[in-house]
């Protein structure tokens, strides 16, 4: 069963999640969650593209 969310609202949650991961599994790249969210989020294109590029442009290292 899919779900109708405003527009915009798969990012907000892919992101969201993805900092969680983070601080739960501070060692595991954050590459990798980025990429788990863009499926597990089903992210279009431009969505996957603009995370792949905001987390590119993150300072924090990806293993402290």
């Amino acid at each position: 069963m899919s779900t109708i969310l405003p527009e915009g609202e798969q990012l907000r949650r892919a992101i969201q999640w993805i900092a969680e991961q983070r601080s739960r599994h501070p060692e595991v790249r954050v590459s990798a969650f980025v990429h788990q969210a863009i499926t597990r989020f089903d992210l279009q294109p431009l969505d996957a593209e603009f995370l792949i590029g905001f987390y590119k442009k993150d300072p924090a290292p990806d293993n402290p």
